[in-house]
């Protein structure tokens, strides 16, 4: 079941205390007008009332959609006891087949979501982000510019289209602009080929943390 606590936050702006709601577990089947608020940030998000500053609340929360059979952690300070993490993964692996990831931030939980709600597989995905930036990097991107953008960090955004004709579209940052890049559905289907290849690249059973680095170390 979701859990709901109340905690106080300083404002950012202002500095005045208030007291905001905290969800320290996200279960969707049992509130699904969750999963919007977690998909776009505003489950996260508070308002001042003193100075109308909007604020991101930091917290600790487990997001758990059993119909996706998807577990995501967000631990904003990092590190969770290994106790812990052992308990739940054990609890999951009983239910079966359920996928378990850990993030650090709010924007990296609402990319899970969106992927699994895409029917993609995050692992993929992350090979399909470094696919692409190599690609751009021998391509389009400026010599000086090469190893600034090999670290730039490219979010799931969307899929449309069906079948081959899918379209999957990243955004990342770049000389602070927001930009977007578009790959085809061969990409995707070309990277699920090499992990399926190579199993050993796939992320052990309890809750990895499935991002660019992870992914940076796999291939060193």
């Amino acid at each position: 079941m979701s859990i709901v606590s109340q905690a106080l936050a300083p404002c950012r702006k202002c500095g005045q205390n208030q007291t905001v709601t905290v969800y320290r577990s996200i279960n969707i089947s049992e509130n699904p007008e969750l999963k919007d608020k977690v998909r776009d940030g505003s489950l996260f998000l508070w308002e001042c009332p003193h100075c109308g500053q909007v604020n991101l609340a930091r917290y600790e929360t487990l997001y758990h959609d059993p119909a996706a059979k998807l577990m995501v952690w967000l631990i904003p300070e990092g590190e969770i006891s290994e106790t812990q993490m052992q308990a739940i993964t054990m609890h999951t692996k009983a239910m079966g087949g359920y996928t378990l990831r850990r993030v650090n931030d709010m924007g990296a939980l609402m990319e899970k979501v969106l992927v699994r709600d895409a029917g993609l597989d995050d692992v993929v995905l992350e090979m399909c982000k470094y696919v692409t930036r190599l690609e751009m990097v021998q391509k389009s991107v400026p010599a000086e510019q090469k190893e600034e953008f090999m670290a730039t960090e490219f979010h799931f955004y969307r899929s449309e289209g069906e079948d081959e004709g899918r379209i999957l579209t990243f955004m990342y940052v770049l000389d602070g602009q927001m930009l977007g890049v578009n790959i085809g559905w061969n990409v995707y289907q070309d990277c699920a080929g090499i992990l399926e290849r190579n199993p050993q690249v796939r992320p052990d059973d309890g809750f990895a943390k499935v991002d660019a680095a992870w992914l940076g170390s796999k291939l060193a």
